[in-house]
């Protein structure tokens, strides 16, 4: 599984679309086996399902997220998680992975 988090000076940036990079997370058996960052392509309309979809993503976590990113990412097959706090990538993943990560509102309008 690989677990994708937009990130901004090491922590969750809030705003999915416009985040400096993506830190990608690969996991198999439960445990983090590699973290990498990748640089997005510029931020347009439909660019980044894409994009993320050929790092081979399976779920996305994010502050905010506009609803048609959402479905894009979901007709894809990636799940979408959003209204993740401004947390660490560690702090993210271990509380997805044990099924303690709290979520509240998503954090984008549109």
């Amino acid at each position: 599984m690989k677990i994708a988090i937009p990130t901004a000076n090491g922590k969750l940036a809030m705003h999915f679309g416009h985040c400096e990079k993506f830190t990608i997370v690969n996991v198999k058996n439960n445990k983090v086996v590699s973290i990498d960052d990748a640089v997005p392509p510029p931020h347009e309309p439909d660019v980044l399902p894409k994009w993320l979809g050929e790092q081979n993503v399976n779920v996305i976590i994010a502050g905010g997220m506009g609803i048609r990113a959402q479905n894009l990412f979901e007709t894809n097959n990636i799940k979408v998680i959003v209204g993740a706090p401004a947390d660490s990538v560690d702090n993210l993943v271990a509380a997805f992975l044990d099924n303690s990560l709290e979520t509240g509102d998503n954090a984008c309008n549109h």
